[in-house]
């Protein structure tokens, strides 16, 4: 009897101490990944761009943000309305590729999108573009003038027009003009309203296009020297970042508006686009 309790009892300290051990093992398991977590420790912050020169200033960040423990993932986008939905839907933390009469704009139409200028960053003067004439001045009667159809960069197209001296518009109408508000073309213009991306692939099919510069650039436009006619830098389209409304003092967004306003990133505007792109800070 004895000898049967004595076994017992080593089985018993044998199970215990098998148990203490696999709750060590977990218990140092799981110690040991915390500490990788945080010695890692880098914040993910995602931005949705443009790719130019949107992701290429976003770029320049990157090594400024991870000095203060945040990794930069730069999503690229080829439209003007995804990189906003994206955002509001909690799928950027910010985006960076448009100016705020659009913002405001895009908001009216879209009510239940609720974002917000934290910081603007440069002006992309937009400029008149043609492969037919070397000045505006050789564009025939009834020449064909390619123009963004969404309501913004079209109206400020139609501003552009009209200080260039091709047109004349309502008094008073600001960068929501359309077509519609033209009391003067003397020259019976025509023009095609398409999609700000696809404006520069009409340039072999119009006699002029109004575009965007980021848009341009893609097409290895440069606007200083190609543009026949630009905003100058009193525009008032500056591109900014935006967030979701709340967000602007988390952190991680005043540290990339930090960033964003350094003297890397103006010196990289300045010395890459030559005046195309011009720093607002």
């Amino acid at each position: 009897m004895k000898k049967v309790f004595a076994l017992i009892t080593t089985l018993l300290v044998a199970s215990l101490a098998l148990a203490g051990c696999g709750g060590t093992n977990q218990s140092s398991s799981s110690g040991s990944s915390a500490v990788a977590q945080n010695a890692s420790g880098m914040k993910t912050l995602k931005v949705g761009a443009t790719a130019v020169p949107h992701a290429e200033i976003l770029e320049v960040v990157k090594p400024l943000l991870e000095k203060d423990g945040i990794k930069l993932e730069i999503v690229e986008f080829n439209d003007y309305v995804q990189p906003n939905l994206a955002l509001n839907d909690k799928e950027l933390d910010a985006n960076f590729f448009q100016h705020e009469p659009y913002l405001k704009n895009f908001m009216e139409e879209h009510k239940e999108v609720k974002l917000k200028n934290a910081f603007g960053v440069h002006i992309e003067p937009m400029g008149i573009y043609s492969k037919k004439v070397k000045d505006l001045k050789e564009l025939k009667d009834g020449a064909s003038i390619a123009i963004p159809n969404d309501p913004t960069n079209g109206g400020r197209s139609l501003l552009l027009l009209q200080k260039a001296g091709l047109l004349k518009l309502k008094d008073g109408v600001n960068e929501k003009a359309t077509v519609q508000d033209i009391t003067e073309n003397p020259h019976n213009f025509k023009f095609q309203e398409v999609e700000a991306a696809q404006v520069p692939r009409t340039l072999d099919d119009v006699d002029a296009a109004v575009i965007n510069t980021n848009y341009a650039m893609q097409v290895n436009l440069v606007p200083t020297k190609d543009a026949l006619f630009m905003e100058d830098n009193t525009s008032p389209y500056v591109n900014i970042l935006a967030v979701r409304d709340g967000d602007e003092n988390r952190p991680e967004i005043q540290a990339l508006i930090k960033a964003l306003q350094s003297k890397e990133v103006k010196d990289f505007i300045n010395e890459k686009y030559k005046g195309a792109v011009v720093p607002a800070f």
